[in-house]
Order: structure tokens, then C-alpha cells, then sequence
């Protein structure tokens, strides 16, 4: 009986480490609970007071950095070749980022966060309108321009290395301007199983808590009796089974889908409490708080608290959490943004990840913030501050102080489901990315064992109480993956650069004089790399008899002129020299430049030996770069030294000039 061959295209060096590491460190977490969790807030907590600093830092050069790339002259570079254009639209494109970016955090968290902020002992003392203020401002903070920098840095870096070099689309790539072919080994696969294993723990405690609120929202309706783990292993089932299909389906349709549909939902929620919550009140206080942001931006992204003890606390677990969650979060959202964003500029791609989300991400915690406070203080009498223990619960029982909260409710279970199943799905195609090196037609059953691995942990890591645990892990992997990213903010500079110089530079100005008159002697020259006797021969045999010929001309007309020469290193000047303008240098020296190893091993490319190449090397005794001579001529020498001699009594025949051109003969009288 013939067995048929399941065919796989896994990468064994990244997902056996990496799915070795998941199961070891869940298994832990299910079976040992309380003291994984121990062990695990032991260690997140040494870093979290002792190394916070790292995240403070990190966050803010990836703001700088960015902020910079998009208004520096990289920002026309395209993500892709040149001539490439966006593969989604605009709205799709934008849609299908905040259903991978941000998901079930933006309903659990809009009523959350801001009631926490308010109620938190470390503001207690504060007015009510200071709480109030807090409150949004360390939201904004927290949901805005830093978080969505550290998405985009990677989604950044993945898409330039990935459509721009043509490299594949995995963190290792993100670092090929240092590493160089080391990517291709033990280091870029240690870089691909960090990401695999912390994609994997951050949607798995995601999907765990986005259950539960799905669960208590269902129980609020009175849809199912209770929350217990047997209506949450049939959510996630069920759930799962869409994501599944949606990822089968690929990211042009499942995906975008469900992404177009859920921003719909959620405007269309947004719209609903603006419109029948605190209208006049939620205008203002978005007013008010956009400017308080702006105004608050540099103080509170370096405030440390170290001045105020009372706060620390509050610090450690709110906003250096957050800055490990979403640097936990960069390589599945980095990796998903990469693949959707190809063939926008990195300008547009700037733009858009920084800004348009924060505004977004700013009304909504205006919306729903602002009106669970306004309600709190004025209509529900500190209820809902008493409920923040309870954050599952807590978006329902806030529509309930709304007209029509049965169907306003319905709507946010609906949206929880979807961005369930787009986090998911999205979570599976990028797991599936990870584990195969961004290889071509991976087969169905993948997609599948990753939905179902997905499904079964997050259900037994829930039903033991072990989510805690794997989502501290997940915060603890933050810590090295900060510095990872650090050195991806090196490596994309050291890469745009070598980007924008290979398309601004122009045509050697060696070439400039060339006609096909010598074209057989100009390949030769073209394809053999000279070393450092033949360049020092060029030096004191071509270019010597040019300078000669010119200076016997020169004699002609009463014009000194002084050829120095020296061997080692070779090199010649031609000088006219003057008592009140500078002197008149003319010199070609000898260089090295370093040759590439491709150019050495390409079968297809001129034969070359040695690492180094020789090149005669121009200079005028100015700051003014010099270039390339080897394909000269002695006339074309000539030609270009009297060009240079022309140019140099243009300059001193203007008046205008005077103070420059002397500055040489006034130091020299200054010094006598």
C-alpha cells in the first residue's frame, strides 16, 4: 500500500525551537499555574522598576526616528520597486491595520482605561476635572503615536528589506545591512523563533480575555445563562472555525472582508453613543484633550515618576505594561502591516500608521471614556467607578445608561466577534509566515494546525487560570525584543542610505568626455581592477606628461606653475601659486576602495582576486570632493584641468568673492 507524503514547507530551525519553547512554557502555565506566575511577576517586576527606562527610551527613538524618516529625503522611497503601487485601497488598507493593530484591546479597553485613570489611587487627591483630564491624556498616551511607532517601525523595516531588496518576509531581514548572510543561519533563526513564540503568546492571552468579555456580554443579554468554560469552548470553536476559513480565503478576501466590516461596525457604534451620550460635553473634551496631548507630549513621554513615589506604581503598571505589550505585539502586527503595504511610499506609510490611527484611537476613548465619566459623576453616581475591577462587564454595564443599550450591546459583541476572528486569522497566516520563511503556498492543513493550536491552548491555559502567567511571559519578552528593534533603527538607516545613493548617484564624471572614438580600450580599462603599481604608474606617467605639457604652455604666458610629485603614496599636484588669492591646486592621488564579496564571486562580472581595488583619485586643495581619473586621457586631463583653472578665475574675478578666495594669503600674513 502506498503512503503519500504530507507536504510541508516549515522550516524545521524555526518551528521546532519555536513549538518546543510554546508547548513547554503553556504546559507549565496549565499545570503549575501560581507558581509559574510567581516566578514569571518575580522577574517581570525586577525589570519593570529596575529596567523601565530601556522602554521609556526605546519608544521615544522609535517616535524620533520615524517622525524623522518621513520628513527627511528617504521619504519618497517606495516600499517596493519604483514603479509600484498599493496593492489595497486606502480604506481597506487602514481598515485591515486596526483590526490586526489594535482589536478586541479597543472595546475592552474604551471604557476600561479611562475609568481606571480616573478612579486610580495614585489621582485620588486630584479635583475631579484633573482626574478627568488625567485620565484621557495618559489614554491618548498610552493608545497613540508611541504605541502605533512601534508597530510601524517593524512594519516598516519588514516591507523596505522585503519588496525593496527582495528579501523574505521575516525579522531576520530587518537586520541583513549588518549581519549580512549570517541572517541565513543560527541568528536570524533565534531572531524568527522569538518572534514566532511571541506572536503566539500575545494572541493566545488575547483570544483568552476576548472570550471572557464575549462570554460576560452574552450573559448580560441573558443570550446564555452563565459564563462558564463550556460556553467558552464553544465561542472559541466556533470562532476559530471562522478564522481558519478566513485565512485559507488569504488576506485579499477573508481578511479584508472582515476588516472593511468591522470599521464600518465600530464608526457606526462611535456615531451611536456621540450621538446619544454627552454630545456638547464630548465635543469640548476632545477639543481640550488634543490640545492638553499635544501640550503634554515630550513631559509625559520621558516622565519616569521617579519624584513621585505614589505613582510609581501606577507608572510600572500602566504605561511601561503597555510599552512592553505593544513591542511584545511588533512582530505579528509589524509582520501583517508588511504584507499589506507594499508599494506605498515610506512618507505615506509613516503618515498614515502614526497619525490617522491616533485620531481615530483619540475620538473613541473620547466617546466612550469621557461619556462613562460624565455618566459616573452625573447620572450614575460612582457606579461605574466601582466597577472597574470588573473590566469584562464594564462596556455593557455603561450602555445600559443609554437609550436603546439591548441593540447597542449586540453591536459590541458583534464587533468583539469579528475582531476575534481578524486577530485570529491574521494571527494564523503570520504564524504560518513565520514558521515557513515567508514561503509560496503553504499547504491548507497549516493554517489549519495553527487555528487549532491556538484554539486548544488558549482554552486550557483559561480553564487552569494560567492566561496571567503566559501574558507575563509575553511582557518579558518585550525586554530583549526593545533592543532587537533598536538595532532594526540602525539597520534601515545603514539600508536607506545605500538605497538613496545608489539611486541619486549619477554618471561618473570620468565619463563625461566620452566618445566612441577609444570604446575597445575603454572596456578594458572598465573591466580590470588596477592595483596599486598600476594606478601609481598612471599617476607619474599620463597624468605627469598632461601637467608638463600644460606647464611648458603655462610658461608662454609668464605663469609659474610647480609640479610636486611623491611615490608613496603616489602622488602629483599642479600648483599656481599667488600672494593675495588662494593657490590654484590641481592633484590626482592614489585610493583604495573596498570591492564587494559579491562582485567576487559572480561568475558573471569582471574577474577579480584581491578584496581592494586602487583608483587614481582627484583633489584641489579645497573641501570640494574629488572623483574618479582612471579612464582619462592625457587631453582629456588637460581639458579638465583647464576647466577647473577657469572656473577658479571666475570665482576670483568677482568682488563678491574677495573675503573667500583670499582666506589662504590672509592667514598666511596673519601668522608672519
Amino acid at each position: 500500500m502506498m503512503q503519500t507524503k504530507l507536504k510541508s514547507t516549515l522550516d524545521k530551525g524555526v518551528t521546532v525551537p519555536g513549538l518546543t519553547f510554546i508547548i513547554g512554557v503553556c504546559l507549565l502555565a496549565v499545570f503549575f499555574p501560581q507558581p509559574t506566575e510567581q516566578v514569571l511577576n518575580v522577574i517581570k517586576e525586577f525589570i519593570f522598576v529596575n529596567l523601565n527606562w530601556v522602554y521609556v527610551w526605546s519608544v521615544t527613538i522609535f517616535v524620533i526616528f520615524l517622525v524623522y524618516l518621513m520628513f527627511s529625503k528617504y521619504g519618497n522611497i517606495k516600499l517596493g520597486p519604483n514603479d509600484s503601487q498599493p496593492e489595497y485601497s486606502f480604506f481597506s488598507w487602514l481598515a485591515m491595520l486596526f483590526a490586526a493593530g489594535m482589536g478586541i484591546g479597543l472595546l475592552y479597553f474604551a471604557v476600561a482605561e479611562p475609568m481606571s485613570h480616573y478612579s486610580a489611587k495614585a489621582f485620588a487627591d486630584n479635583h475631579y476635572i484633573n482626574r478627568a483630564k488625567n485620565a484621557q491624556l495618559y489614554t491618548f498616551f498610552h493608545w497613540g503615536i508611541h504605541a502605533w511607532s512601534v508597530y510601524g517601525l517593524v512594519g516598516l523595516c519588514l516591507a523596505y528589506f522585503s519588496y525593496r531588496y527582495r528579501l523574505p518576509l521575516s525579522l531576520r531581514s530587518c537586520l541583513y545591512p549588518l549581519l549580512k548572510d549570517k541572517v541565513n543561519g543560527k541568528w536570524g533563526n533565534a531572531i524568527d523563533v522569538f518572534a514566532l513564540c511571541s506572536t503566539f503568546f500575545g494572541i493566545t492571552t488575547t483570544l483568552g480575555f476576548g472570550v471572557v468579555q464575549i462570554n460576560a456580554g452574552l450573559k448580560t443579554l441573558r443570550i446564555l445563562p452563565e459564563t462558564s468554560f463550556i460556553y467558552q469552548v464553544c465561542i472559541v470553536g466556533i470562532l476559530v472555525s471562522f478564522a481558519v476559513a478566513s485565512a485559507i480565503s488569504g488576506v485579499g478576501k477573508g481578511i479584508k472582508l472582515l476588516s472593511n466590516i468591522n470599521i464600518i461596525a465600530a464608526i457606526v457604534l462611535l456615531l451611536f453613543v456621540l450621538t446619544l451620550g454627552p454630545t456638547v460635553y464630548l465635543v469640548g473634551s476632545f477639543t481640550d484633550g488634543i490640545g492638553n496631548y499635544i501640550n503634554n507630549f515630550f513631559n509625559i513621554t520621558f516622565n519616569t515618576h521617579v519624584y513621585d513615589a505614589e505613582t510609581l506604581p501606577w507608572f510600572y503598571n500602566w504605561s511601561i505594561l503597555y510599552w512592553a505589550w505593544w513591542i511584545s505585539w511588533a512582530p505579528f502586527v509589524g509582520l501583517f502591516i508588511a504584507q499589506i503595504s507594499k508599494g506605498r511610499t515610506i512618507k505615506s506609510f509613516i503618515a498614515a500608521v502614526l497619525i490617522l490611527p491616533t485620531l481615530f484611537n483619540c475620538v473613541w476613548f473620547t466617546v466612550f471614556g469621557n461619556s462613562a465619566i460624565w455618566i459616573d459623576l452625573n447620572v450614575a453616581h460612582g457606579v461605574l467607578s466601582k466597577l472597574v475591577g470588573d473590566k469584562d462587564a464594564l462596556m455593557f454595564r455603561f450602555l445600559e445608561y443609554l437609550p436603546l443599550s439591548t441593540i447597542s450591546s449586540f453591536l459590541v459583541i458583534a464587533i468583539i466577534i469579528i475582531f476575534f476572528v481578524t486577530s485570529a486569522d491574521s494571527g494564523i497566516l503570520v504564524m504560518d509566515s513565520i514558521s515557513t520563511r515567508n514561503a509560496d503556498n503553504s499547504p491548507t492543513w497549516q493554517k489549519i494546525f495553527w487555528g487549532v493550536l491556538l484554539a486548544v491552548l488558549a482554552l486550557m491555559l483559561l480553564n487552569a487560570g494560567g492566561l496571567q502567567a503566559l501574558q507575563t511571559m509575553t511582557l518579558i519578552t518585550a525586554l530583549p525584543f526593545s533592543v532587537i528593534m533598536l538595532s532594526f533603527v540602525v539597520s534601515l538607516m545603514k539600508g536607506l542610505m545605500i538605497d538613496y545613493k545608489y539611486y541619486d548617484r549619477d554618471f561618473s564624471i570620468s565619463t563625461i568626455p566620452w566618445s566612441g572614438e577609444h570604446w575597445k580600450e575603454r572596456l578594458t580599462q572598465i573591466v580590470s581592477f588596477k592595483d596599486n603599481a598600476d594606478v601609481g604608474a598612471f599617476i607619474h606617467g599620463q597624468v605627469k606628461e598632461a601637467f608638463t605639457e600644460l606647464k611648458q604652455e603655462f610658461d608662454t604666458y609668464g605663469i609659474a606653475v610647480n609640479i610636486n610629485a611623491t611615490h608613496n603614496p603616489s602622488k602629483i599636484e599642479l600648483v599656481i601659486k599667488h600672494n593675495v588669492v588662494n593657490n590654484f591646486i590641481y592633484g590626482v592621488q592614489c585610493h583604495t576602495k573596498t570591492i564587494s564579496d559579491y562582485l567576487i564571486t559572480e561568475k558573471n562580472l569582471p574577474d577579480i582576486s584581491e578584496k581592494k581595488t586602487y583608483y587614481p583619485k582627484t583633489f584641489f586643495g579645497d573641501a570640494r570632493e574629488g572623483y574618479d581619473v582612471q579612464y582619462f586621457t592625457k587631453n582629456e586631463l588637460i581639458s579638465d584641468v583647464l576647466k577647473h583653472y577657469e572656473r577658479f578665475l571666475e570665482i576670483a574675478s568677482e568682488e563678491a568673492n574677495e573675503m573667500f578666495i583670499s582666506s589662504n594669503a590672509r592667514q598666511q600674513n596673519l601668522t608672519k
